[in-house]
């Protein structure tokens, strides 16, 4: 039986919800698996509406777009609001914890993580809160393996850049499972 996963990723123009997209098909690329990325946001750069869906398969995809996601990662209220009825039941359900203030009751395997904080804490940046919440998402889910998203990574940024993005997806590996 083919395997498939479908993830959306949601929250706010300047929270790299993209990105975030971006580097997870390169990651399931790099493990040998299809995958497809598409996504959408606002007009304005920063604050409006947006959110990348990534399609990872062992066999070849179709149909680029999600239907019902088996993963939702929300970065805001309003990605929640939003995106939830998307989500199928049983599927898990990732939220940024310092971002969410009303959780609904959920029929999916909820984790919340505590991304803005800790990118502000160990990067001394919320602009890093996509990789923790990236790093939260491969160990929870195992999608992607470690190595292949430490490739994308060091593939999509220079040196320093490189660095500081991956010790954000390192914090957030660590703070599954504690």
């Amino acid at each position: 039986m083919p395997k498939r996963t479908e993830v959306r990723i949601a929250g706010l123009g300047g929270q790299g919800v993209v990105l975030t997209g971006h580097i997870l098909s390169k990651a399931a690329v790099n493990d040998g698996l299809q995958a497809v990325q598409t996504q959408s946001y606002g007009a304005e750069a920063r604050g409006s509406a947006a959110k990348s869906e990534v399609i990872i398969s062992d066999q070849k995809i179709g149909f680029p777009l999600v239907r019902k996601s088996d993963v939702l990662v929300a970065m805001s209220q309003t990605a929640l609001d939003k995106h939830l009825k998307d989500l199928k039941e049983g599927g898990i359900l990732i939220v940024d914890g310092d971002m969410i203030k009303e959780m609904p009751t959920v029929k999916a395997k909820v984790f919340k993580v505590m991304a803005t904080k800790t990118a502000e804490m160990e990067l001394k940046s919320k602009m890093y809160a996509n990789m923790v919440m990236f790093g939260a998402l491969a160990k929870i889910t195992s999608i992607v393996t470690q190595n292949a998203v430490e490739k994308a990574i060091r593939d999509t940024f220079k040196a320093e850049a490189a660095d500081k993005n991956l010790r954000a997806f390192n914090a957030g590996l660590s703070m599954i499972g504690r």
